[in-house]
């Protein structure tokens, strides 16, 4: 996910949770005001890929179901209008590797501060937060806009 082309990159995990699209919102007017191309990283891994638990799964079904999630992320979220540059790239793996390899390089890595983990109460999400510990550059962690979308109270969003 490097780019040897000396653009600089904002790289931006991507889920289909609130904080996710807070999080890309975030990445989107940060790019704008500094000239930087947005990589949106969504990620899927397999059930019992490292386990023994799971049934056999078709790994190309689920690689277009994540290829198809992402790029309806995208043009939900995204203004039709907009000229920032942003390039996809589906990732099978632990979401928290897999962005914090992609962080590599990159100006800056922007994630949710929850995902779609089963721990509603964490204020943190384990991605967040080993993104946060690990990543090989500055990382923004994004609260999820409220109710009637303005940014939550505090944030200091470019």
């Amino acid at each position: 996910m490097s780019t040897d082309d000396g653009t600089s990159r904002v790289v931006v995990g991507v889920d289909g949770s609130p904080a996710s699209h807070a999080a890309l919102r975030w990445a989107l007017r940060y790019a704008r005001r500094t000239g930087t191309t947005v990589h949106a990283v969504g990620v899927y891994d397999l059930p019992g890929a490292e386990g023994w638990s799971a049934p056999a799964v078709d790994v190309l079904f689920d690689e277009e179901q994540a290829r198809l999630s992402l790029s309806e992320e995208l043009t939900a979220v995204l203004p039709p209008d907009d000229d920032v540059p942003v390039v996809q790239h589906v990732v099978r793996g632990n979401a928290a590797r897999v962005l914090i390899d992609a962080s590599e390089g990159a100006e800056l890595l922007v994630v949710g501060s929850r995902g779609r983990g089963g721990f509603a109460s964490l204020l943190l999400g384990s991605v967040s937060q080993q993104s946060a510990a690990h990543a090989s550059c500055p990382v923004v962690i994004v609260r999820p806009e409220t109710a009637d979308g303005a940014p939550p109270a505090g944030d200091t969003t470019p």
